[in-house]
């Protein structure tokens, strides 16, 4: 790194170890701004060669163009959603976070909400307050011997089962990506979406959000459940639909909500909130002194170290490699990791296995870092900003995943090929990629396809029957719903009568259009893929 004092700007209330461990830093000075606005951050920050935020500070692309020197942003915490990540990739800065630092702390959080509303605290704590003494309006519930369902059994869900164990509650949970064996381990068992429903007498939600978990837990959800369940959410706000739940909450279906995290931040729902079977905190989930000063002191050392030597640990768009090594093998990690994403949301079933084979010029070098993008790439979908360069092989292990690597020296159709294949606990699926020049990744395999596909941005891949009319009724069926056909690769199967057409399309396909696809002749399946 060059010999030149770094400046770094904190922009967020936290703990004061961030100032103090970067004043210590040799090179690097720092200055606490909070409160800005975002044109005062915009006028400052071109001063600046780090940013550290927490979420109140939005990182937009505006503030990353007025950037001109920054090469690092750091988020003290997991969430990354207030940072424009592609934005940040474009110009080359580092995105960092601390993904596991506020575990234990959400976890806590949500088994003291379930307590809390269990035996109506709150509501006991205003009557008392208020000069009452209720003892009969507050009869509460036990939770010993009583079944708590989970949805998503990921670092907080993992954390929360193990709490619940020791209130002597039996445990079920729902999640696509974790094996029931590696459940087992855990004390849980896994069960369908269903079966959580109909046999939990609470149902805590550890998802993270993404397109197929928003509004994950709808109407139909609640009434499927248990009348006089109990839910919790201390996730992230949109999984739960909130109109949904309120009506549950007033036919009885669900006996009381705590609810940490919503739609709208701060929310203005006061129709919820303000029912009496009802508890809410304003998203304090990762709100402990504890909490708050683990990621504040991880993030100041990572920008530290960042700066001293160039080590980049914790980051969510770049992989920790050298330099040098970076520059041979670039396109092959952009690869990579587009590969698995692509790979990934074509998946059905728990994770298993994972077989990456390397062939051509790629022998020559370590591969160990493309292997790292590919699980990265694969579970991207799955997990969403808790995953990065540094933790995706630890959390393959924690998921019971088994990475196998090779290399063959096999004379393939490209000079250099990343060929994948997934076994889950459904079935067993093949993509092969190449890159195409430095900045052109290629997947040129899905199964028995051959094809050429760009992996970007919004598309679709659709099997469909090898019939005349299926591509002229996917382009006209898009084109009346105003998407228009950014690209077209098509393959066939003439021994098996099959083939595959991927299209990326300038939008989103949103999910009545993609109901109208789906129904139309020869189509057998139709799958979003959002790159």
């Amino acid at each position: 790194m060059e010999n030149v004092i770094k400046r770094v700007l904190v922009s967020d209330s936290m703990a004061s170890e961030v100032a103090e461990i970067l004043g210590n830093s040799p090179g690097v000075t720092v200055d606490v701004k909070t409160g800005m606005t975002p044109d005062q951050l915009k006028d400052a920050i071109k001063d600046y060669d780090a940013l550290i935020v927490r979420s109140a500070t939005k990182v937009t692309a505006e503030i990353i163009e007025a950037a001109v020197k920054l090469s690092a942003i750091g988020r003290a915490g997991a969430g990354v959603d207030n940072i424009d990540i592609p934005a940040s990739s474009k110009r080359g800065i580092v995105v960092m976070n601390t993904p596991g630092g506020n575990t234990i702390t959400t976890a806590e959080h949500a088994i003291a909400m379930m307590v809390s509303l269990a035996r109506k605290i709150p509501q006991a704590t205003a009557s008392m307050k208020a000069g009452k003494w209720e003892k009969s309006k507050f009869m509460g519930n036990e939770y010993c011997n009583k079944t708590l369902g989970i949805i998503g059994l990921g670092r907080v869900g993992s954390v929360v089962a193990d709490r619940a164990i020791g209130l002597k509650m039996n445990v079920i949970a729902h999640d696509p990506f974790i094996s029931p064996e590696v459940a087992e381990k855990m004390g849980v068992k896994m069960v369908s979406m269903d079966e959580l429903y109909t046999h939990s007498d609470f149902i805590t939600v550890h998802s993270p959000l993404s397109a197929e978990t928003r509004n994950l837990v709808n109407e139909e959800s609640f009434a499927r459940m248990k009348k006089g369940v109990f839910l919790i959410h201390c996730a992230r706000g949109g999984i739960v639909n909130e109109k949904a739940l309120c009506d549950a909450l007033k036919s009885g279906k669900v006996a009381g909500a705590a609810i940490d995290v919503f739609e709208e931040e701060p929310t203005r729902n006061m129709d919820l909130i303000g029912l009496d079977n009802v508890i809410c905190t304003p998203h304090l989930g990762a709100s402990t002194d504890e909490a708050q000063t683990n990621v504040a002191i991880a993030i100041a050392h990572q920008i530290a170290a960042y700066f001293a030597t160039g080590e980049i640990k914790g980051a969510v768009n770049f992989p920790s490699v050298s330099s040098e090594v970076m520059a041979q093998i670039k396109p092959y990690l952009e690869l990579a990791e587009k590969l698995g994403t692509f790979q990934a949301q074509l998946l059905t079933g728990a994770i298993q296995e994972v077989n990456i084979e390397y062939s051509g010029e790629l022998l020559n070098h370590n591969v160990a870092p493309i292997t790292i993008s590919v699980i990265k790439g694969l579970l991207d979908p799955i997990l969403k900003e808790t995953v990065n360069y540094i933790n995706a092989p630890v959390i393959a292990r924690e998921r019971g995943i088994k990475v196998v690597e090779s290399k063959s020296t096999e004379i393939k159709d490209f000079t250099n090929m990343v060929s994948l294949t997934v076994k889950t606990s459904k079935e067993t699926s093949k993509t092969a990629g190449a890159a195409f020049g430095k900045n052109d990744p290629r997947i040129v395999r899905v199964n028995e396809f051959s094809v050429e596909i760009v992996p970007e941005g919004c598309m679709l891949a659709v099997s469909n029957d090898d019939q005349p009319g299926v591509i002229g009724n996917l382009g006209t069926t898009l084109g009346d719903n105003h998407v228009n056909i950014a690209r077209l690769h098509l393959s066939r199967d003439a021994r098996a009568k099959k083939a595959l057409v991927v299209l990326n399309t300038d939008s989103p396909v949103g999910p009545d259009v993609l109901e109208k696809l789906r129904k139309l002749p020869h189509v057998i399946s139709i799958t979003p893929i959002k790159m």
